[in-house]
This record gives C-alpha cells, structure tokens and sequence, in this order.
C-alpha cells in the first residue's frame, strides 16, 4: 500500500499518533473527564483519521488510478491533482 518505505514510516506514525488520541479518550472516560473535553478530544482523532485517509487516498490516486509507468498526460495529472485537493477538502 505504501509506495516507499519512507511513506510507509510516515503513515505508521500517523497511526501511532491516532492510537494515542484514542487512549487519550479512553483515559477520559474512565476518569469521567467533562464531556467538552472529551468532545475536543473526540474530533481530534476524526481528523487524525481523515487526514490518513486522505493521504492513503492520494497514494491510491497517484500509484494505482493514473500510473506513473505510462507516463501520464498534463490532462492526466492535472484531472488526479484535482481530484484529490477534492477529496482533501471533503475530508477536513
């Protein structure tokens, strides 16, 4: 699914990163925290979460849908590049 092994390290951490703010709502709810903070909390990790589906998208996009081997046309990667600043905007 990566492409490299730097994005593979990248999306890893993204991961590790939402793991966090899931235990961190967690830790809220067993300490009976108010509900705005865990709210806050909450909202952070869904953006977490869209942020790595964006970016999981957009490898998808760039790798699988338009293929760097064919060596697509400017139309081509212009059409991917808006498709995906879509998707970027839909997820936020």
């Amino acid at each position: 699914m990566a492409h490299t092994n730097e994005e593979k390290k990248k999306l890893l951490n993204r991961v590790r990163r939402i793991r966090g703010q899931v235990e961190g709502i967690e830790r809220a709810l067993n300490q009976d925290a108010e509900c705005s903070d865990v709210l806050h909390t909450i909202s952070a990790c869904r953006g977490a979460m869209d942020a790595l589906m964006a970016e999981v998208i957009d490898g998808h996009i760039r790798f699988h849908v338009l293929d760097p081997s064919t060596n697509p046309t400017e139309e081509q990667g212009r059409a991917a590049d808006d498709l995906i600043s879509a998707l970027r905007a839909y997820l936020k």
